[in-house]
Parts: C-alpha cells; sequence; structure tokens
C-alpha cells in the first residue's frame, strides 16, 4: 500500500455508532465500448497479462463468492477464475476474446506516478546510519470501516487504546521526537530519502554489507497525508510551476534547518517490514499482495474500483502514457473514480518519470465477458 493516511474520520465510529460519514466518492458511470475505441491498445501487454496472473495467483486463495470490492461492478472473485485459469499465452487475444472494455467516467481524469527508491542502511546505529527506520508499532490499533457499516466501506482508521477508547495514533513530530513504541527495522543516512521512501510507501535498502533487502509497507499511523509540495508552495519557498519530487528534494537538501518542520506538516507515517528482494525487475507487494510490474500495475481508489481488475489508461499533457495497467495498490491521496497512480519501477529514470508525471485522461476497465453480461443485465451500467 502506498502512503498516506485515509480520510480523517471520528475513531468513535467504532464505538458509539454514531451518524458521522465520511465524504461520499465520487459518482461512477460505466459505458460499454470496443476495443477500437482504447486509444493506442495493443502494445505492451504481455507485461500486462504477466501482471494479471501474478494477482490471480492471489485471488484464487480467496473464496469464490468474496466479493471484489470498490462499488460492485466487479462482482465476486468467483467472476474473474475463469479469466485467471485461461492458459491463453497470446496477451492480445487473452484480453480481446475474454474481455469486455467499459469507459468510467465520474470526475477529473487524474494520473500521477509512483516509483521503488531505494537508500543506504546499517542493522547497527553507528557512523551516518544515525536515523531510525521503524516497524509496526504493536500498540497500533487497525480498522477497517466497512464491517461496522456499509456507508463506511473503503473507509481504514488506525490509533490506540487508552482504556476502553481508540485514540488517535502519534503523528510524524510525536514520532520523530520518539513518543511511538515502534520498533527499529534497521538505521538509515538519510532522513529526506526516507521520507520519499514513505510516500512511496515501499523500496530497497542497500546494507552497509553490500546486501540489498526490501522495505514493504506494514501500515501507517492513521494522520492525515498532506503533500508537502503545497505546504512549500504556501510557504513561496516553491510555485506550482515548479514544484515536483526533484524540486521538493533539493530544498529539503539545501535547507536542512528546516526540513525536518516541513516534513512534519504532513502528519501521516509509515511503518515497514522487511522482506526479501525476490526479483529485481519487480516492485514491492501491493494491496493486493502481488509484487507490482512497472509500467503494468497501478493504484486505485478502492472503494470504487476492485483489487486485481484491468485498467486501461489513455494519459495525456507532457509525458503522455497509454497502457494496460492491473489495479493492484491503494494510496491515501488516491481518490476518484477517474484516479490512478501509476508504478514505474525502480531506477533514476523511473524515478524521473514518476515525479514528472501528473496528467489528465481517460481510463477504461476491462471485465470478463460472463461478468459483462451480467453487468449489463443487473447493474445497468450507463
Amino acid at each position: 500500500m502506498k502512503s498516506g493516511a485515509v480520510a480523517a474520520l471520528l475513531v468513535a465510529l467504532l464505538a458509539a455508532g454514531c451518524s458521522t460519514t465520511p465524504p461520499e466518492p465520487e459518482k461512477l458511470s460505466l459505458s460499454r465500448v470496443s476495443f477500437a475505441a482504447l486509444p493506442g491498445w495493443g502494445a505492451g501487454l504481455d507485461a500486462s497479462l504477466a501482471s494479471f496472473r501474478r494477482g490471480c495467483a492471489l485471488l484464487k486463495t480467496q473464496d469464490a463468492g468474496a466479493p471484489m470490492g470498490g462499488a460492485g461492478y466487479a462482482g465476486t472473485v468467483g467472476d474473474w477464475l475463469p479469466a485467471c485459469n485461461d492458459s491463453d499465452g497470446d496477451a492480445r487475444h487473452f484480453f480481446e476474446n475474454g474481455f469486455t472494455p467499459y469507459a468510467v467516467s465520474g470526475g477529473v481524469g487524474l494520473f500521477t506516478g509512483y516509483y521503488e527508491p531505494q537508500i543506504n542502511g546499517s542493522r547497527t546505529r553507528q557512523g551516518p546510519f544515525q536515523t531510525p527506520v521503524l516497524g509496526i508499532p504493536p500498540d497500533l490499533v487497525r480498522a477497517d470501516l466497512g464491517q461496522f457499516s456499509a456507508a463506511l466501506k473503503g473507509e481504514r482508521i488506525a490509533g490506540r487504546l487508552v482504556g476502553q477508547r481508540l485514540v488517535p495514533y502519534p503523528d510524524r513530530a510525536a514520532i520523530y521526537a520518539g513518543k511511538a513504541a515502534a520498533p527499529v527495522i534497521l538505521y538509515t543516512d538519510d532522513p529526506v530519502a526516507l521520507f520519499f521512501l514513505q510516500i512511496q510507501g515501499s523500496g530497497r535498502v542497500r546494507l552497509d554489507d553490500g546486501s540489498i533487502t526490501r522495505l514493504a509497507y506494514a501500515g501507517d499511523n492513521g494522520q492525515p497525508y498532506t503533500a508537502i509540495g503545497r505546504t512549500l508552495v504556501a510557504e513561496g519557498a516553491l510555485t506550482l510551476q515548479t514544484v515536483s519530487l526533484q524540486s521538493i528534494r533539493a530544498w529539503l537538501k539545501a535547507n536542512p534547518s528546516r526540513a525536518q518542520s516541513v516534513m512534519e506538516t504532513n502528519k501521516s507515517y509509515v511503518f515497514f517490514r522487511e522482506a526479501p528482494l525476490g526479483d529485481r525487475l519487480l516492485g514491492s507487494p501491493g494491496t493486493l499482495g502481488a509484487n507490482l510490474t512497472p509500467l503494468a500495475s497501478m493504484a486505485v481508489d478502492a472503494r470504487i474500483h476492485a483489487l486485481g481488475v484491468p485498467v486501461y489508461v489513455v494519459a495525456t499533457g507532457d509525458d503522455p502514457l497509454t497502457g494496460l495497467l492491473i489495479a493492484q495498490d491503494t494510496g491515501g491521496a488516491i481518490r476518484g473514480a477517474v484516479r490512478g497512480d501509476i508504478f514505474f519501477g525502480f531506477g533514476d529514470q523511473a524515478e524521473a518519470r514518476a515525479g514528472r508525471m501528473k496528467a489528465p485522461g481517460r481510463m477504461f476497465v476491462l471485465l470478463p465477458n460472463a461478468l459483462a453480461a451480467k453487468l449489463d443485465r443487473d447493474w445497468r451500467a450507463s
């Protein structure tokens, strides 16, 4: 899961059944189209199929009757198993013969990007390695509010117990000050690099013995996510025209005396778990549990879209992008029906593209044909 807390909710919802409700997701509308209506369709589908099958491996472990999630258009896990079991090796034939595309509308389309960063680390606190990388605190309590009320589907909170009350977990500033009972996984030499790894949600660590390991998302403190680019623009340090991942990092490096206070304006804090490096060509596992595939995996709003669904993106702007990605991740800032965060992979080029990716565009979802027939009959997509 990518960094960023969910929408602010009163934790009393869990205990008292009060009437406070979160903002409603944007209204979703689906319109059936043909593959010919998908601009640029047909390129790069081998990686998309491989990504889809990695997601299928997780779906196959679930109850066939379980809902796929989102707004409900994706049906149940059982609706996807025939496609998951299809052994057709030709990617274009697989998707064109087994799926039906739908144009998604509902709100303004926006596509951003993320990548897998790498930091330096040590298992002992020594020399330049003074900044702790924290694991999940034992007193962190997390709850899926959808289990308590259908109106809260897709919303989650985190906090800690004080007596019988669930209260907010310490924010970033308090955690920096040592007010969290979190175990230290290892130490890094660069607090700014760790901050950006938290924003991306996962990454790699080159240890001082030369080995490389992964840091995978384990949870967050439930505090609201604030993009610090917004803070720097508000302070006049950057402009809307110049703000980017690269310019934000450059400013933090150039202003070490103020870097921590600016980072603290993002109250959200991500905790990690160590994971084997595995396939170097793939990213860490996303929310679905599958390792992310560069330019074939995407984070979506899970209140609206089900994880595991193929999504065709047509992003325009200075760095246009079209392609079939699989919804396999989520993020606190990813909100909306036509909203996606594209995973670009690992390395300098991936970082550069992800850092400047902010484009309008369109989105299409691909549904198995049998589910599409049921959708047209029962769900009445329009």
